[in-house]
């Protein structure tokens, strides 16, 4: 049954050890016959969903940050949205998936969540208009750019803040099929231990997913698999061990990881 035209769930799990790519239906998950990045078919089941690990939905080259993209979030910062978008990156390193813990680092003593829509690249992808970009985009899923507030400030650019492992969390699944659109208007939410933190839309970004996707490209190449964090509204604040961090993307899914140290 050859379904890769149409909207799907897309999972990576483990099993027999290995991971393994599927797709999801009627909470049982199938096995996925080829690759998102090509022509696949719905293979035979592989078990219910609540009964498989989940690895992250995707396994990028690069994680491409956006700051400052949302109004609000700058606000809270001190600071405006910049005429450009600001770009900054995450190593693959920092890449876990749902109920995986994202882990506090001793260098720091402030470490926050930050919900997002996160743009996963379908196809190589470098000098193309915000018109052409959606093209490119395999699908969407959940992001939390954790981020070492202490640290960003101190040391007055972002690698250290934003780049330890766990410190980008990713899933549940991959949404593809989904229209420039389908996404330009989502609620995206965080709640710790059930408690809301962060509530925007993705209407309010400065720069839209495609044209994120565009300036990104002018720069450097997009390969399949790659990520694009589109920025979080406002409302960051901080984690602690023992905390419970869910990200919510409305119609996309909904990404929890504890945290521990």
């Amino acid at each position: 049954m050859r379904i890769d035209q149409h909207r799907a769930h897309l999972i990576r799990a483990t099993v027999d050890g290995s991971p393994r790519w599927g797709v999801v239906e009627d909470g049982r998950v199938y096995k996925l016959n080829g690759t998102p990045f090509d022509a696949w078919e719905r293979g035979t089941e592989m078990g219910p969903l609540s009964n498989l690990p989940l690895l992250a939905p995707t396994v990028p080259t690069k994680i491409v940050c956006i700051g400052r993209n949302y109004p609000a979030h700058a606000a809270e910062h001190g600071g405006e949205v910049p005429p450009e978008p600001l770009l900054f990156l995450k190593p693959p390193s920092s890449v876990i998936g749902p109920d995986v813990p994202i882990v506090l680092p001793p260098q720091s003593e402030q470490v926050e969540h930050e919900a997002e829509l996160a743009v996963v690249i379908g196809r190589r992808c470098r000098d193309v208009t915000p018109q052409e970009a959606w093209n490119y985009v395999l699908g969407v899923t959940c992001g939390n750019d954790v981020t070492a507030r202490d640290l960003q400030r101190r040391d007055g650019q972002w690698t250290r803040a934003k780049g330890f492992d766990t410190f980008c969390p990713l899933g549940p699944w991959l949404v593809i099929g989904l229209s420039e659109a389908d996404v330009a208007d989502l609620e995206v939410v965080c709640c710790v231990n059930g408690e809301l933190r962060q509530c925007g839309r993705t209407s309010e970004m400065a720069f839209s997913p495609v044209q994120l996707i565009a300036y990104a490209a002018g720069i450097m190449t997009l390969e399949p698999g790659d990520v694009i964090m589109t920025g979080t509204p406002a409302g960051v604040g901080p984690l602690a061990v023992g905390d419970m961090v869910e990200v919510e993307v409305e119609s996309i899914g909904s990404l929890r990881n504890p945290v521990i140290d």
